[in-house]
């Protein structure tokens, strides 16, 4: 078992902390700039063309995560006093938000290039699905989205919470980075458009939807975890247009 005292600040500058969640996103953003800098005369871009869809990007991804936050997981909160909407440096975006925020701006950027949406979306799937893997290894350095407590020889114990808990962050950052190799894996077959994308959003919620069972839950609809009907609808989608192909 394991006592959970990791520093969540990689180091302070002058009383500005440099956390290692904002270090994620950061090398997040870099690693889809690289690489669609690598295919952009592929894809008959310019590089102000990737400069516009990366600054989008963030916006559009932070944006529905928060968005999504808001609506799904602590309305109360959040509408009870508004101005903590705005205080994203808190904490509080959701994955599913942020997927949902990412395929909207996708949609837009490539209807404007006129490109085919999985001309963008097959590309950067991969190192998306790796900085996933990279955030929830942040999560678990936080110290946030605790598992059930349990009695496993690799269990952990949060500060601010009894007992010793799942450590679901690394449960989560093994299913993304398994997903990142596989996609690795399968984008040297001829698969035919959009096969990779939709792979991943069925391969992440039906493992996320699992994982749910091993945390605590504080949000439901009709009684039933609020990430779990997600999971579940990115499951319905995925395969409706899996099976299209």
């Amino acid at each position: 078992m394991f006592i959970h005292n990791i520093d969540p600040v990689l180091l302070s500058i002058f009383g500005m902390e440099i956390r290692y969640y904002g270090l994620v996103f950061v090398i997040g953003f870099m690693l889809i700039f690289i690489v669609l800098m690598k295919q952009r005369e592929k894809l008959n871009l310019t590089k102000d063309d990737v400069y516009d869809y990366i600054f989008y990007l963030i916006i559009f991804t932070v944006v529905g995560a928060r968005i999504f936050e808001i609506l799904f997981y602590e309305p109360y909160f959040y509408f009870g006093n508004p101005i903590e909407m705005l205080k994203i440096w808190k904490g509080g975006l959701s994955f599913h938000g942020g997927l949902s925020g990412i395929i909207l701006w996708n949609y837009i950027f490539t209807r404007k290039k006129r490109l085919n949406f999985y001309d963008t979306s097959d590309i950067l799937v991969i190192p998306a699905a790796f900085t996933l893997f990279l955030g929830r290894i942040a999560n678990f350095i936080n110290g946030e989205l605790v598992g059930k407590i349990t009695d496993m020889w690799w269990a952990v114990k949060f500060q601010d919470y009894e007992g010793f808990r799942h450590p679901t962050q690394i449960y989560e950052a093994l299913k993304n980075l398994f997903i990142s190799f596989l996609l690795i894996f399968l984008r040297r077959s001829n698969l035919k458009k959009g096969t990779l994308s939709w792979l991943f959003v069925l391969l992440y919620g039906i493992l996320r939807f699992f994982i749910e069972f091993l945390k605590e839950q504080s949000s439901f609809i009709f009684g039933i975890p609020v990430t779990q009907v997600l999971s579940g609808l990115m499951i319905a989608v995925s395969l409706y247009f899996l099976l299209r192909k």
